[in-house]
This record gives C-alpha cells, sequence and structure tokens, in this order.
C-alpha cells in the first residue's frame, strides 16, 4: 500500500494528521471520513491498547487516510508489535540523543538495517507477505519526537539519524521542560526560535518536521513556519470543543426568550451571562492547554 503522507511530502505538500485516543472503532471511522491524510493512534496518553488500536486499523481500512500510531516508549516489543499491526507511522516520545533515535530506527526497521523481527501478521494485508518485506524499511515513516531541553541541544545529532524521516513535536511538554506552562500553541519567543532552527535544520537534510497543534488555526501557522505535517487536537477534545459550543449557543439563544429552562437567565443558580463567557472561551482555552494529549 502507498503511504500517503510520504506521497504527499514527495509533492511538497502539508499532511494533516488527525489523532484517536478514544478506544473506539466507530470513532476512528468518523474521523477517517472527515479529509485527513492520515490518523494516528495514541497509545501514550490516550485511553489506548493493541486490541483498540488494531480495532481502529480495521474501522479507518476503507478510508484513504495512512494508519499512525504513536508508541508509548521507544520500546522493542511494542514497536515492532504496532508495525506488525498495520502501522504505517510510528510517532515516537522523548528521543532525547542520537543513540535514542538510533535505537528508534532499529527497532523499526528489519535487517539489515534493523532488528525488527518479521511477523506481519495484518501488515501483510496490505499487500503480499514477501512485498511487504521487502518495501516496509523503505514506506514506514519514523518520527522521533522532540520534546525536551536535552533533545533540543542534541537536535542536530537527533536529525543526522539515518532511517527517520523527521520529526515531530510535542510543544506541552517542550514547554515544559524549559519552565513553561505546558500548551499546544505557543508563542513564547524562546520557544519560536526553536520551532524555526527545527524547520531549518529539517530542511538542510531533506526531513519533515512536525507538530501538534489545538486546532486550524494553529495548524495554519505552524504550516507557515515550515512544519510538514499538523495534528488537529484529538478526537475527543474536538468533540468536547465543538459540544460545548453549541451547548453555550443554546443557553445563550433561549435566554429571555420565554418558557423554557433557562428563560429565568440561570443556568443551575449560574448567571447565563456568566455561563456564555465561559462557553466563549472554550476554544482559547483548548489552545492553551495541553488537553488534546499531543505531548
Amino acid at each position: 500500500m502507498p503511504n500517503k503522507v510520504k506521497d504527499l511530502w514527495k509533492s511538497g505538500k502539508a499532511v494533516v494528521n488527525g489523532w484517536l485516543a478514544i478506544p473506539s472503532g466507530f470513532s476512528a471511522e468518523v474521523i477517517a471520513q472527515c479529509g485527513f491524510d492520515s490518523v494516528t493512534v495514541d497509545m501514550q496518553h490516550g485511553v489506548k491498547d493493541y486490541q483498540s488500536m488494531v480495532q481502529c486499523f480495521q474501522a479507518i481500512n476503507g478510508h484513504p487516510v495512512t494508519p499512525m500510531v504513536r508508541v508509548p516508549w521507544n520500546e522493542p516489543g511494542i514497536i515492532g508489535k504496532v508495525l506488525d499491526g498495520g502501522a504505517y507511522g510510528v510517532i515516537c516520545p522523548m528521543i532525547n540523543t542520537r543513540q535514542e533515535a538510533e535505537n528508534l530506527v532499529s527497532y523499526s526497521k528489519y535487517p539489515p538495517r534493523g532488528t525488527r523481527s518479521n511477523g506481519p501478521i495484518r501488515s501483510g494485508m496490505y499487500g503480499s507477505a514477501g512485498p511487504y518485506q521487502k518495501t516496509a524499511n523503505e514506506d514506514i515513516v519514523l518520527l522521533p519526537m522532540m520534546e525536551t531541553k536535552t533533545a533540543v541541544e542534541n537536535m542536530e545529532s537527533i536529525l543526522d539519524v539515518n532511517g527517520i524521516n523527521g520529526v515531530y513535536i510535542g510543544p506541552s511538554d517542550l514547554g515544559f521542560s524549559y519552565g513553561l506552562v505546558p500548551k499546544l500553541d505557543r508563542d513564547e519567543p524562546e520557544i519560536l526560535k526553536i520551532y524555526e532552527k527545527i524547520v531549518k535544520e529539517c530542511g538542510k537534510r531533506g526531513l519533515y518536521p512536525g507538530i501538534h497543534c489545538s486546532g486550524a488555526d494553529g495548524a495554519v501557522r505552524a504550516i507557515n513556519m515550515g512544519f510538514r505535517l499538523v495534528t488537529l487536537s484529538n478526537e475527543s477534545g474536538l468533540m468536547m470543543t465543538y459540544a460545548k459550543m453549541q451547548m453555550g449557543d443554546a443557553r445563550r439563544d433561549a435566554v429571555g426568550r420565554g418558557g423554557g429552562v433557562w428563560s429565568a437567565g440561570t443556568v443551575r443558580g449560574h448567571p447565563a451571562g456568566r455561563e456564555t463567557r465561559r462557553q466563549s472561551r472554550l476554544l482559547r482555552d483548548q489552545r492553551h492547554s495541553g488537553s488534546a494529549a499531543g505531548g
């Protein structure tokens, strides 16, 4: 199966990535129909296990999205297992040194480049067993996460590792490691300088930087900065934000129009005006928090 992520990169386009935290094949199927180029199952901070990952892959299989996984850690057992289960991309958290990046590549590649054990129980469904092993090393996307001060200090040596396709920025943890409040869409000058350097160093090496964003506004800014893969929150964050916005609109529009629960201008003892203002801040709060579990 062609890797759509790599095809888009080769064409000069940015990849828009969906993110799954809910252990549900149905929610995965819904997200896969929304126009994303790839969909990532989050096994680090999402409420996910291996079985729910497989169910999500089964649900999205009929849609033109690349299945990817954020693994819980840089460990050969789980990395090999998600690849055998059908992942065509691996995002790996907390890669801080060149050696850790080398280990990620080794765990993800078949010999002679790596040490991945042969047994693609589901991944072979995307092609017959023989051809899969012949092309997997080239087809699979590997993105170590750069999300700590230590990783930034080792940036160039990490990016020099043969076999990675770029890096993926976890803005919350990155800011946290610099003593800042964890949030997704960052605007601190010192962090923006780091982003600029990452984009520049990736460009020198033909690599593709990715980043987790709170939504469309942050994603557009990131693409304009030069990021080539952007993630829009996650499905639970998108669902919660939209549901609360709709609820806020309903409460606001119902106040003072006669009858109904909110006609008196209160919601369970809270002034409706205060509630409406709270709802209007939801998108801003989503942008300034780590609630989307992007790292």
